[in-house]
């Protein structure tokens, strides 16, 4: 993902040997706990409604660059992620170019290991609807649909996961922290508009849906075992809130530096994530200007401009305010469906059923975890830009003097 500061770049396929990435950017010096980025990884891989491959795999990050003892070298910090499903996939996804002998006797069925002396391809011919499959097939040439599957599978997000812990680490420096919480799987929806943050951190993990209030949680787990039985699949609602935002994060001046874009580029970037809500904008398009903005107050003791009200979620005009950042992103069901939707053999061009491959029912309170690794990446890219800094230490001295500069705002001229 290209950020304004932060770099972070992955590679590797959903059955491929490894994932591998590239973060570059965060400032030396920054403690790394590598038990809580693993932790981060155990979520992503948890939640009500996952399928069998998380039963297969025990994601951890293992870094082999730029960090020391304990902490970041401000060099570009290269970690992998192992697949352990990895031995059942290395004919089908090995890199050398498949002899004839091996390709003799043609394709097997999509499940199962290659008979001796022979390739299992595995090849997809049967694009999914709502699936990369067949738009990436297009732009890429691909005659088979697996080369576009495997990259755009979400397995790929546990490199993202990784990052946004490093990136975690760093802003806890900066006193910035991130929780995020599932608000709606399908019709079963959490009816507490306005949760607060130490309830969302403290409690969500408790959940196997990641819901904070046990009803809704039945609900949802309800609504996930009913379309299981029907073989079909369930999107829904997160909600990533983040405290202790820095004001003055982003900019007003050119679009590509507004804050609340960024946010919304990232989080769309999840796989499966359709829209974004930053605040109560949804609630807000439908109401006059005076029930919606947020009145502004002083704090003569503190020095500090209060907003008693939060319906804009953290940004103004692109800018943080100081208010805790809300962004809601709505899910789409995921595109495999054990009941297969109608599709096209790109071969013969013949009506047929979409290929099935191993998937969820649903993956909400996982896409959570990713969307708190993204706002993460977002603001640790955000907070570089504005105070800077080779190393911590360095950046620190910035962030204070600029939270000492708004106490004395306005400048005297």
């Amino acid at each position: 993902m290209s950020l304004r500061t932060l770099r972070l770049m992955t590679a590797g396929e959903s059955h491929g040997p490894m994932l591998v990435s590239i973060l570059e950017g965060l400032p030396a010096g920054v403690p790394v706990d590598m038990d809580a980025i693993d932790a981060d990884l155990k979520r992503r891989m948890g939640g009500y409604g996952r399928g069998k491959r998380m039963k297969i795999e025990n994601d951890r990050a293992r870094v082999v660059g730029g960090v020391r003892h304990g902490q970041t070298l401000g060099s570009p910090i290269a970690y992998l992620i192992e697949n352990k499903d990895w031995p059942n996939w290395e004919h089908i996804m090995g890199t050398e170019a498949p002899s004839a002998t091996d390709t003799e006797g043609g394709a097997v069925a999509e499940s199962g290991n290659a008979p001796a002396g022979r390739v299992d391809p595995r090849r997809v011919s049967r694009p999914r609807p709502g699936h990369a499959d067949l738009a990436g097939g297009l732009k890429y040439d691909r005659s088979d649909l697996r080369d576009i599957l495997e990259r755009a599978s979400a397995r790929e997000t546990a490199s993202r996961v990784a990052a946004g812990g490093f990136c975690k680490q760093f802003l806890a420096a900066l006193d910035v922290e991130i929780a995020s919480h599932v608000v709606r799987i399908g019709s079963a929806v959490l009816e507490a508009t306005a949760v607060d943050f130490d309830t969302i951190r403290d409690t969500a993990d408790d959940s196997p849906v990641r819901c904070v209030d046990d009803a809704a949680g039945g609900r949802m787990i309800k609504a996930i075992d009913a379309a299981s039985d029907d073989l079909d699949t369930l999107g829904g609602v997160f909600e990533v809130a983040a405290r202790n935002i820095p004001v003055g994060l982003g900019s007003h001046v050119q679009w590509d530096r507004k804050l609340d874009a960024r946010i919304a580029h990232a989080m769309i970037s999840i796989p499966a994530q359709k829209a974004v809500e930053i605040g109560d904008a949804i609630w807000a398009a439908g109401q006059p200007g005076s029930a919606v903005h947020d009145a502004i107050t002083f704090d003569a003791v503190n020095r500090t401009y209060e907003r008693p009200t939060n319906r804009a979620g953290g940004t103004e005009g692109g800018v943080t305010y100081g208010g805790e950042l809300r962004v809601r992103v709505y899910m789409k069901p995921l595109s495999t469906l054990r009941r297969p939707l109608a599709s096209v053999d790109i071969d013969t061009g013949e009506a047929v059923e979409a290929v099935v491959q191993r998937t969820d029912t649903c993956a909400v309170p996982a896409a959570a975890v990713v969307g708190e690794a993204m706002l993460a990446l977002v603001l640790a890219d955000a907070c570089m830009e504005k105070f800077g800094g080779d190393s911590l230490a360095e950046t620190q001295r910035n962030w204070r003097g600029f939270l000492e500069q708004i106490r004395e705002f306005p400048p005297q001229r």
